[in-house]
């Protein structure tokens, strides 16, 4: 912990992902600036498609992870927030509004709204991960971010609910809890995400967030500020790894290798000429005899980059779609250019943006968390910015309106005789 600042808060972040886990120790100064004690990372086990299927497995991974963090950091933490992928995660906003007879906005009007909102989450089968007041409005008037001593009628608020299926947010909760921590809160990763790689006027001005994980890709969009739509589908940077390995015949850490060093989305001229090796020089053993290749263990990297596009066409179309059913109009004619940030461990293949803008038709860039101080350069690339997120997250902790309580009376609209018998009695009181 090299920091003369005293800390105030110490936050510990895991996030579970179908390809590496990796886990974060962060603390907060007295002075509000985050700082990053330890990070570290690790292969991930038992997970699949972002789900749970060997407990104990997971159980491992997870405190690997969070113990050569610790190690770094030279502390330890007793609870994680978790970030939660894939689990069937849906995004809706639900609008609440009550009246208030004109007057002033008092504070315990916006706690009996919001009181009103947490009333209105009924079951419906599925677990509330966020149930957040995303921005308030009077009257109609919307885009009201704090209402008190502004007066209105009528005053609602935009309630953000984030649902996840039950079963599978109960068993990454458990493999957390098996390795001897306390969950502090379980987070969405869209929500995480967008903390570390969107700017406050991004959301506001709409954006659509592109978590290209492993095996599971989030497409998310924000507007007005707050997270509108969700879709996930099982499909990520993995399956590119597996069409390489299958196209040519080589191992799944060889296609893995192959596609983060010489593999690109955007073709050359130059790549019909250039042969590239399929082990490594460290390798040792038996060099393998690749499908195509020359007989000394090399194929042509034109090839190899027409199977990553092949199959980056097939994933950037799910994602076209995803945002079409979401209303993200993108580049459709008479509509506002709107922006896609691209994000997860499968944007650091080299030329992704480009090959996305072709496709999508909108402006792409690579999402990176946001520097924090003490974050070690290989924990900052696009891979952990729901890592980075988590602590963020956590710093902020924003109002959940299922942990609002009654700390003042309902009011209401007091009638004459109402009045004059309160002000008696206020007299009686105190002369």
């Amino acid at each position: 912990m090299a920091s003369n600042q005293r800390i105030a808060r110490v936050f510990g972040a895991v996030n579970v992902g179908s390809f590496s886990v990796s886990a974060m120790i962060a603390a907060l100064t007295e002075d509000g600036e985050m700082q990053v004690l330890g990070s570290g990372h690790r292969a991930s086990q038992g997970i699949k498609r972002g789900y749970v299927v060997d407990m104990a497995a997971a159980t491992y991974a997870v405190r690997d992870a969070l113990e050569r963090a610790e190690k770094l950091a030279g502390t330890s933490v007793d609870s994680v927030w978790i970030g939660c992928s894939g689990a069937g995660l849906a995004s809706e906003i639900r609008p609440v509004e009550i009246g208030i007879g004109g007057r002033r906005v008092e504070e315990e009007d916006i706690e009996a709204l919001l009181i009103a909102a947490r009333e209105s989450l009924g079951p419906d089968g599925r677990t509330v991960l966020h149930a957040q007041p995303a921005c308030y409005f009077l009257d109609g008037a919307h885009g009201v971010s704090n209402p008190k001593g502004l007066h209105a009628d009528r005053l609602g608020v935009d309630v953000h609910v984030m649902l996840a299926d039950g079963a599978p947010v109960r068993n990454v909760t458990e493999a957390v809890q098996n390795a001897h921590l306390d969950v502090e809160g379980l987070v969405a990763s869209p929500l995480a995400t967008g903390y570390a790689c969107l700017s406050e006027e991004e959301r506001d001005l709409g954006v659509a967030l592109v978590e290209l994980g492993g095996e599971v890709t989030n497409v998310s969009v924000y507007a007005g500020g707050m997270l509108v739509g969700l879709t996930a589908f099982p499909r990520g940077s993995a399956d590119i790894t597996d069409a390489i390995a299958s196209a040519f015949s080589i191992r799944r850490f060889q296609a893995e290798r192959l596609k983060c060093v010489c593999g690109s989305a955007i073709a050359s001229p130059a790549d019909h000429r250039e042969m590239i090796p399929i082990a490594s020089p460290a390798e040792e053993g038996e060099r393998p005899v690749a499908r195509g290749g020359d007989g000394t263990g090399q194929v042509p990297r034109a090839e190899l980059i027409g199977v990553i596009t092949g199959e980056l066409d097939m994933l950037m179309s799910d994602v076209a779609k995803a945002l079409d059913s979401m209303g993200f109009t993108g580049g459709a004619p008479g509509s506002k250019a709107r922006q896609v940030v691209i994000t997860g461990g499968g944007a650091e293949l080299a030329g992704l943006a480009d090959h996305a803008q072709g496709v999508l038709g909108v402006p792409v860039r690579i999402g990176r968390p946001v520097a924090l101080k003490g974050l070690p350069e290989a924990h900052s690339s696009p891979a952990f910015s729901t890592l980075a997120g988590l602590v963020l997250y956590a710093a902020e902790d924003p109002v959940d309106i299922r942990a609002v309580g009654s700390r003042f009376t309902t009011t209401g609209s007091y009638g004459p005789l109402t009045s004059l018998m309160r002000a008696w009695t206020a007299m009686r009181e105190y002369f």
